[in-house]
């Protein structure tokens, strides 16, 4: 698919699920909000999903990241510091591409993150390969397969 964009995940279809959206014309960040309601329990990690697919071109990735306000004002982080969503993500055989976002809960206590609250950020960028680079396998499922 030419361009770049989001869709609503198919798990997720006629759910009220938002497009994501930049606030003003010079914000870099397109608003990801919580597609349910989700409990983050205390000094762990949770994962907080979107509801939504990223689509862009094959040079590009989408960075993920945590909003400014939840970390000063409710102690959350990324779990990974920085998400990476790869341009294969998108449709693969796992998951759909569906981001989620997975936070750590800094707070004593469990916090409750709502359905449509915004709690990242994504960024389009493109990157550089290596000369000679040799990569040529193909991804074969979602979050962490390259790894495998």
């Amino acid at each position: 698919m030419a361009g770049r964009g989001f869709e609503v995940v198919t798990a997720y279809k006629d759910q009220g699920i938002r497009l994501p959206v930049r606030k003003t014309a010079r914000s870099a960040g397109y608003d990801l909000e919580a597609a349910a309601d989700t409990v983050l329990a205390p000094h762990a990690v949770s994962v907080v999903p979107t509801g939504l697919k990223a689509f862009m071109e094959d040079d590009e990735y989408l960075s993920i990241f945590i909003r400014s306000s939840l970390a000063f004002k409710k102690g959350l982080m990324l779990a990974n510091s920085t998400g990476i969503i790869d341009s294969d993500y998108y449709n693969n055989e796992d998951n759909e591409g569906h981001i989620m976002i997975a936070c750590y809960n800094t707070n004593d206590a469990p916090l409750t993150i709502k359905k449509g609250e915004r709690i990242g950020q994504g960024i389009f960028m493109k990157y550089l390969t290596v000369n000679d680079d040799a990569a040529s396998g193909v991804r074969k499922g979602g979050i962490g397969s390259t790894g495998k």
